[in-house]
């Protein structure tokens, strides 16, 4: 398993899917953003795959940060499963989904289990 960590996300791969954990009470710039995506990239290794990305640790996250996130964000991404806490992460989340509009498939979990299910139709 493939591992690595920054000041913002924990990050593995685990049987072909990227998993992407946000550090608790984290906030997000466009530097951040652009910092995330590139320590992402090391695990894909040129290889479109599914992302599953527990969100809850984020306290907030700048406009400019969600655009890239949202677009640049998404390469090498089959699509992406976010693991959110109502009422907090699905409010951001929902936000995001509607203002941001990511170019791939987006859904949002509450529970890991049931985002992997979802990501296995992908692999």
């Amino acid at each position: 398993m493939l591992h690595y960590e920054n000041e913002y996300v924990q990050y593995w791969l685990k049987n072909k899917i990227v998993h992407i954990t946000y550090k608790k009470d984290v906030t997000i710039d466009l530097n951040g953003g652009i910092q995330i995506v590139k320590d992402r990239l090391k695990l894909h290794r040129d290889e479109f795959l599914p992302v599953l990305c527990d969100i809850r640790g984020i306290k907030e996250i700048s406009k400019s940060a969600r655009d890239y996130l949202a677009n640049e964000g998404s390469t090498l991404v089959k699509t992406v499963a976010l693991i959110i806490e109502p009422p907090v992460s699905e409010l951001l989340s929902e936000f995001y989904l509607r203002t941001s509009k990511p170019l791939i498939p987006t859904k949002l979990f509450e529970e890991i289990p049931m985002a992997l299910i979802y990501l296995d139709e992908f692999l």
